[in-house]
């Protein structure tokens, strides 16, 4: 039955259209948090868009036809869920404090080389091929030369490992969904957990990090706004409905538009230095994870 539980579909067109938007709303959200850091502190600001992201989901709840199931058999994987989704986050705002979006993109969002490393072992359907062994290669020796290059975009070590480690806890969160009694559950109880495990999480490390509120001004409250409505209620809602339906290496592995996408917006909007040494960074990284998301061609 889990083997069964575990099977997803490839792409298709109205996957493919969720995934874009999916992809520019959370490359643009990059942008969002390093510029919001500069109003609200990093934890306090992720803690706030757990807590009112948990809020919107309650009112999704209350007025569809969806509803939020705690089951007794899920708990542990659920506070597993929402502990994992409060690491991922911590170390992705606090990494773009001190770090540039184009170094912590190309980190972050190499979260599909370790998911489908994992999932060689433990997804069923999602072995690691010659195509996508080659793949892991190129991907992986992009984040070593990012790693590496301590000239590439105003390169931070301790951010470097923060936004690192934000792709390992995000790559176990799509684990955790996949392998647990959660498999089952509707986006919207997956999400609930994760929201509403974090809340507190982030909220009470945020006591650790110094004062709440830096220069406060509306930019910083619209940025806020940005990361609730779109990124913790519905993006995270439409990406665990894609994760549901197709292969969770597909869906991870489209993410290699996405350090693209938030080097692009950094260069434009923030002025964030652009040398040829990160793109033939992320060169490699997009085109390895091209290789591990191609499908097999079918003979005949």
């Amino acid at each position: 039955m889990l083997a069964a539980m575990n099977t997803r579909r490839d792409l298709d067109f109205s996957g493919l259209a969720g995934l874009l938007a999916i992809t520019l709303i959370l490359s643009f959200n990059q942008v969002v948090i390093k510029v919001t850091n500069d109003g609200l502190q990093p934890v306090f600001q992720a803690g706030l868009r757990s807590l009112f992201g948990v809020i919107c989901l309650s009112v999704w709840v209350a007025f569809s036809a969806r509803k939020i199931r705690v089951r007794r058999d899920e708990v542990l994987s659920g506070l597993l869920l929402g502990l994992l989704f409060a690491v991922e986050f911590l170390l992705l705002f606090l990494a773009l404090d001190i770090t540039s979006v184009a170094r912590s993109a190309i980190l972050f969002y190499s979260m599909p080389i370790w998911l489908s490393i994992a999932g060689h072992f433990l997804l069923p359907g999602e072995r690691i091929t010659r195509p996508r062994l080659m793949g892991l290669i190129l991907a992986m020796s992009g984040v070593i030369w990012a790693l590496a290059d301590r000239d590439i975009a105003q390169g931070n070590l301790r951010g470097d490992l923060m936004a690192l480690g934000g792709a390992f806890a995000w790559g176990g969160l799509a684990l955790t969904v996949r392998l647990t009694p959660l498999a089952r559950s509707n986006a919207e109880t997956q999400l609930f957990w994760q929201l509403g495990v974090s809340a507190p999480l982030l909220l009470g490390a945020a006591f650790l990090g110094g004062p709440f509120i830096r220069d406060l001004a509306p930019l910083h409250i619209a940025g806020l706004g940005y990361q609730v409505v779109l990124v913790a209620f519905a993006g995270f809602l439409a990406w665990f409905y894609l994760m549901q339906q197709y292969k969770a290496s597909t869906v991870a592995s489209f993410g290699f538009l996405s350090p693209v996408l938030a080097v692009l917006f950094g260069a434009v909007l923030l002025g964030e230095e652009t040398s040829p040494a990160i793109w033939a960074a992320l060169a490699l990284i997009g085109a390895g994870l091209w290789l591990i998301n191609k499908r097999p061609r079918v003979a005949g």
